[in-house]
């Protein structure tokens, strides 16, 4: 398999999702920091606000085809949207995982172990 896998986007997304790297929340750049930046997971690459389709993922590593979401309290409201959206990124075999920002803020270590077993897993599905 490729080490890189390029998903077609909207060209439209490039722009806030530029406006969004600048301007991470705390949980968002906390995740960065400790867990994802500088190939820190299993020496795998991730980038952050990626757009993908028509979304924006949080983070996303092109080789596991893998996507990891920080939810804030604004999700609470958004639960069939973000159903919609796992399922077609899910339907173009992206994997989402998904963690609270009360996750990230308050047990990144927990988060981290989790990481690195879902890792496990997908490079399982894809053979690497």
């Amino acid at each position: 398999m490729s080490d890189y896998c390029h998903v077609p986007y909207n060209p439209n997304l490039r722009e806030s999702a530029r406006r969004m790297r600048r301007e991470p929340t705390q949980a968002e750049n906390k995740i960065w920091q400790k867990i994802l930046r500088n190939k820190q997971l299993n020496g795998y690459k991730f980038t952050r606000q990626k757009p993908i389709g028509n979304y924006i993922l949080d983070f996303y590593c092109s080789k596991l085809l893998l996507g990891i979401e920080v939810d804030g309290s604004s999700h609470a409201h958004r639960k069939e949207y973000d159903e919609i959206r796992t399922n077609d990124l899910n339907t173009a075999n992206i994997k989402i995982i998904r963690y609270s920002n009360f996750e990230v803020m308050n047990d990144v270590s927990g988060v981290y172990k989790s990481l690195i077993g879902q890792v496990r897993i997908r490079e399982r599905e894809l053979g690497i």
